[in-house]
């Protein structure tokens, strides 16, 4: 028997893995980590979310298989969502379908459209699915940046004259993971037309939508006239209810990607455990307090982020979205390696961040820090940040 096998050969070490292990290392040693690494929320959903999960698990009839593309329910609160939030219209049977997660969206969707050999356009640096979904659904990746100037269109063009075969898909993300980087309706506009013009599938990623600073609402591709001929977008209750872990998302757009991922997940999954779904609507139709109030502790977390590890001598960009920074290696530490640096900063300074190499070799030379510990301990990781880069530095 071969243990050669072909999809584990095109996966390389994930090297995000490597310091969670180190963390998970320190604390069960006894150490006080300040876990700055892991994009996972530090608050609860609300609590007509919880009540409404244990309502439903405790009906006999809500514990059996449920819909692979999810409830009817759901799938028509998310439709509603997008006619409040970007006044798009929906069709719930045809336009939408839940998913296990943006995650598990993506990499379903890669599974569904792409043969070996499909070229994907995809951003580096990026979140690894947004390669490595591809990669193991058999495609071959070329990376394009992912910060939205003049560059990134030329790459665009570079890629669809110079790549053989030509490119049939486009992933994007904004607000970017892990670089924050946001942009406007002028950038989908422009992308929607190049996409139709060079016959490319677009597929955005908008799993931060409702993590937005300063009073600057994110943007859907969908937004755009004419965007789901070519167009799906994945989105995440994650973020925007404290729902990490219940593992519900949604893919909405073009009819013909939307019936392709339906029926690849209809032999994957019977769908999420019907309680969640009901709970996620709940959280959909309900009270949209939790928004606002996620929305502005993160910026109150990233205003003291930046303010307070700035006076211990690392500059951090203002990030204008998200829940992650996405800062470049201090001065003394550029030639170490982002990899390196989050070792010794988690040895020496007790906070844990994600090395930008993990996110593409673009990433080399930053980390991403993700505001997901109160302002008090953030206080606390810039004293110890400030006390590393003096013994150091």
């Amino acid at each position: 028997m071969s243990d050669d096998f072909y999809r584990i050969k095109r996966l390389p070490p994930y090297v995000i893995a490597e310091v969670n292990a180190m963390r998970h290392a320190a604390r069960r040693a006894g150490r006080d980590i300040i876990d700055l690494g892991m994009g996972n929320p530090d608050r609860p959903p609300p609590q007509h979310v919880i009540d409404k999960l244990c309502e439903v698990a405790g009906k006999p009839s809500a514990h059996g298989y449920s819909q692979s593309k999810g409830i009817p329910g759901l799938r028509k609160a998310q439709a509603n969502y997008y006619g409040r939030r970007f006044n798009v219209d929906l069709d719930p049977e045809r336009e939408v379908v839940v998913t296990m997660g943006s995650k598990e969206g993506l990499s379903s969707m890669a599974t569904a459209i792409i043969a070996p050999g499909d070229v994907v356009l995809a951003p580096s640096p990026s979140y690894p699915i947004h390669t490595f979904g591809f990669i193991i659904a058999g495609a071959t990746i070329r990376s394009v940046p992912t910060t939205p100037d003049e560059g990134y269109w030329k790459a665009l063009d570079n890629a669809m004259a110079y790549t053989v075969p030509r490119p049939t898909v486009l992933v994007v993300n904004y607000p970017s993971n892990p670089t924050a980087e946001t942009v406007d309706l002028d950038f989908y506009e422009r992308l929607v037309a190049w996409a139709k013009e060079n016959k490319v599938w677009v597929l955005s990623d908008l799993a931060y939508s409702e993590l937005y600073y300063d009073g600057k609402p994110t943007r859907s591709i969908l937004e755009v006239p004419g965007a789901k001929d070519v167009a799906v977008e994945f989105t995440s209750m994650s973020k925007t209810y404290s729902m990490a872990g219940w593992r519900m998302g949604f893919a909405v757009g073009n009819p013909t990607l939307i019936s392709a991922l339906t029926r690849v997940k209809s032999y994957l999954d019977y769908g999420a455990f019907t309680p969640i779904q009901a709970a996620a609507c709940a959280a959909l139709n309900g009270p949209q307090d939790i928004v606002e109030e996620n929305r502005a502790r993160y910026q109150r977390r990233r205003d003291v982020m930046v303010e307070s590890f700035g006076r211990a001598g690392w500059d951090i960009p203002s990030p204008p979205a998200s829940m992650f920074a996405w800062a470049p290696l201090p001065r003394a530490f550029h030639n170490m390696g982002s990899l390196e640096f989050s070792k010794q900063l988690l040895e020496h300074a007790g906070v844990a961040v994600a090395a930008g190499v993990g996110y593409g070799e673009e990433g080399e030379g930053f980390v991403r820090i993700a505001m997901v510990e109160n302002e008090q301990r953030i206080r606390q990781a810039a004293r110890n940040v400030k006390r590393f880069l003096a013994e150091h530095g």
